[in-house]
């Protein structure tokens, strides 16, 4: 008989981080604007916070906007910036309510005076929030998250080591992410957490991210659940108690 695949992790994982890809694509399958796409996107991010919160997952990171996306048209971009301002205002205090402590997470120095307001006030607003930790990563790229933290080092005079760089990152609040999702078909992670995501598992999906959904969510935490993580060592060590060597 076949030896059945083990498990050596619990079957939900810590950090769950999601690329939101399809909003576009979703729309135009409709014959709708693209940012019809990216406002049912937002219906289908509030689901799978309550979908992660339910499951005991005590972080997820969704790629919002990447440092790259200022290059979409112009309409679509402000669009966006709109969206996100009435989705502060919406979801927030629901976020309060249940325990999410939300932070953003990326380059904030180009972005208006009164949306730096916003997301400072809404952090404000969920920082005492314990039961899951939700980054939404903004204006982000992994380029240039490894790119600041080495700027940081640089201007206080540390030794760039590995756990330097690592304790500089602008996720440094939260553990590595366990499990990658991409929605949309793609098979790739776009400048997302590329130093986080070393061990990461990678689960990649058709589904387009407004059609996200518990049994996508579930679908992915399986797939986790028949991984092995050995981060480096052999199944054999991973499988034997540290007591029993």
């Amino acid at each position: 008989m076949a030896k059945a695949t083990r498990a050596p992790t619990p079957v939900e994982p810590v950090h769950v981080a999601i690329v939101m890809d399809g909003n576009g694509r979703w729309a135009k399958r409709r014959f709708l604007p693209r940012v019809a796409g990216h406002r049912q996107g937002v219906d289908a991010l509030r689901r799978c916070i309550h979908a992660c919160a339910e499951r005991g997952i005590g972080v997820l990171s969704v790629f919002a906007f990447s440092s790259e996306n200022w290059r979409r048209p112009r309409d679509e971009v402000s669009g966006l910036m709109d969206l996100l301002a009435k989705a502060l205002a919406r979801e927030v205090p629901d976020l309060q309510r249940n325990g999410v402590r939300l932070r953003f997470v990326g380059e904030r120095a180009n972005l208006a005076e009164s949306l730096r307001v916003r997301l400072l006030q809404a952090e404000q607003t969920t920082e005492a929030g314990q039961r899951m930790t939700l980054n939404v990563c903004f204006n982000y790229g992994g380029r240039w998250d490894i790119a600041q933290a080495a700027a940081k080092l640089a201007a206080t005079g540390v030794a760039v080591t590995e756990d330097a760089l690592g304790r500089a990152m602008a996720l440094a609040h939260v553990p590595d992410p366990d499990l990658l999702i991409r929605t949309g078909g793609e098979q790739r992670i776009s400048n997302f957490m590329l130093w986080q995501c070393a061990y990461t598992e990678l689960f990649f999906t058709p589904c387009l991210w407004p059609d996200f959904d518990e049994a996508t969510l579930d679908e992915a935490l399986a797939f986790y659940a028949t991984r092995e993580r050995r981060f480096g060592k052999t199944s054999e060590q991973v499988e034997t108690p540290v007591s029993a060597r």
